[in-house]
């Protein structure tokens, strides 16, 4: 099974009701659980010397509770804090509360930085290091892909 497979695989899983996928053949076996507190891939390599490759979008069925916020490096002063999962960006709790964070904080690792909607599930994506916000990348409610990068943040 090669990635673009298992990519389609997370899409019909998280696009339906579906909590739990299982398919098993001779040389793999693949498991996809989700549900409000986990969500979680399984996937042993074949019986052959070469291993398959990992997507990367496996992390995107991991819930934020659980799943390293991504780091990549944005110029050489900066770095990024990337979205784990494909969803909605929301940079507060709810339209009437203050934003968890503002340009000019530092946050510590495990604070909660934004959320990230998926299949009406709220994914809180915290700080996974200390480090002090520069900008927020991406907007209010504007859709986001795994991957895209939500923060530029300064290491502390």
């Amino acid at each position: 099974m090669d990635i673009k497979d298992i990519k389609t695989l997370i899409k019909l899983v998280t696009d339906t009701d579906i909590t739990e996928f299982e398919m098993e053949t001779e040389e793999q076996r693949i498991v996809i659980k989700r549900g409000k507190d986990q969500e979680v891939i399984h996937m042993s390599a074949p019986n052959y010397a070469a291993p398959l490759p990992v997507a990367p979008q496996a992390a995107a069925a991991v819930p934020s509770a659980v799943a390293p916020v991504a780091e990549v490096a944005v110029n050489d002063k900066y770095d990024a804090i990337t979205s784990p999962i494909v969803g909605t960006f929301y940079a507060a709790p709810s339209p009437e509360s203050d934003d968890y964070v503002k340009v000019g904080d530092v946050v510590e690792a495990g604070q909660t930085l934004c959320i990230v909607e998926a299949m009406k599930l709220m994914n809180e994506i915290e700080a996974e290091f200390k480090c002090k916000i520069v900008e927020f990348v991406k907007d209010n409610a504007q859709p986001v892909e795994f991957g895209d990068a939500l923060f530029l943040v300064e290491k502390l």
